[in-house]
């Protein structure tokens, strides 16, 4: 719908300030790349640049400053003269991404161009592709499954579950202040450690309670109040924390909150941090600890809680709460 190739049924698409939902494709200046993005297999890196600019009847000598200039900000200068089946893999796709830089679009879209490659190609592409957005000042749209690339190149972040957004923000925001679980989920490895919980009133403040009080979690006096004045008292709830902010007790900084014990079940190295596995309150965690901890399967540990980084939700509509 962005590139005009399909109808819009209802609502209205913008580049910048001009209304385009009956713009045709061709007026948009909507470049795309896609992951099996082809190149004209009889032509050279430069013709495959220069392509597109010549069917826009540019002058010989624009398009061959552009197509030069291209190929030095993508390091194909000195392929120029190749045809793409002498090409590598990463060497191909930096054709294909110089093909849609060198018009200058206003809007470049982009579907997962790099999910084929492996593993560290995709890496290297991202950087890239990072690079070029920073000092060409692109604008672009990318459609990404994988969590750790939209992390690596989304300056903006728009979860989609269902067709329906669930969160429009930075990463920063979505990952410290999440909308609600699925966003809360979606977010961060290893994942959110999640809870069934009810909140009561005792002692003068309110405290989440799990697994027959296996969990008792004491909140601040602000946000205590406000899930009061919200009418989530006796009411069920989820708690999430997510497991950095599960640390062993009396080592390193940490913020006020419950210490409790778990007899943890198994240990892991999960993207680069060392995490601890255990049950509680009928539910199974994972904290996150410092890597020189001696703690493993078998062995029971003091951890605690950072009461201030918890997230609350209400459990029929999955939404945020008490924020």
């Amino acid at each position: 719908m962005i590139a005009g190739l399909e109808d819009v049924t209802s609502g209205e698409v913008w580049l910048e300030d001009r209304l385009v939902n009956d713009a045709e494709p061709g007026d948009r200046e909507i470049a795309m790349l896609f992951k099996n993005s082809v190149l004209y297999p009889d032509m050279t890196v430069y013709g495959n640049l220069a392509f597109g600019l010549k069917l826009k009847h540019m002058p010989e000598g624009e398009i061959d400053r552009r197509v030069r200039e291209a190929a030095g900000q993508l390091g194909l200068s000195a392929l120029l003269e190749k045809t793409p089946d002498a090409l590598s893999k990463g060497e191909a796709l930096r054709v294909a991404l110089g093909r849609v830089v060198v018009r200058s679009p206003r809007l470049i879209l982009m579907d997962e161009p790099f999910s084929s490659l492996e593993r560290k190609l995709q890496e290297e592409m991202r950087r890239e592709l990072s690079r070029l957005h920073r000092e060409l000042g692109l604008t672009i749209v990318y459609v990404a499954h994988d969590q750790a690339e939209a992390c690596v190149l989304g300056t903006r972040i728009v979860l989609m579950k269902d067709g329906v957004i669930q969160q429009a923000d930075t990463l920063e925001q979505i990952y410290d202040r999440p909308n609600n679980v699925f966003a809360a989920g979606y977010m961060g490895s290893p994942q959110m450690n999640r809870v069934d919980v009810v909140a009561r009133k005792g002692g003068g403040a309110v405290i989440l309670t799990a697994g027959a009080d296996a969990l008792a979690i004491r909140l601040p006096e602000d946000r205590g109040r406000l899930l009061e004045e919200q009418g989530y008292l006796d009411r069920p709830l989820v708690l999430g924390i997510r497991p950095e902010h599960l640390r062993e007790a009396g080592r390193g900084q940490q913020a006020e909150g419950p210490v409790f014990q778990a007899e943890i079940q198994g240990r892991d190295e999960i993207s680069g941090k060392t995490c601890l596995q255990f049950t509680m309150a009928d539910a199974e965690w994972t904290a996150c600890v410092e890597p020189d901890s001696r703690a493993g399967a078998g062995d029971t540990v003091k951890l605690a809680l950072d009461v201030e980084r918890i997230h609350i939700f209400d459990k029929d509509t999955r939404e945020a709460v008490a924020r």
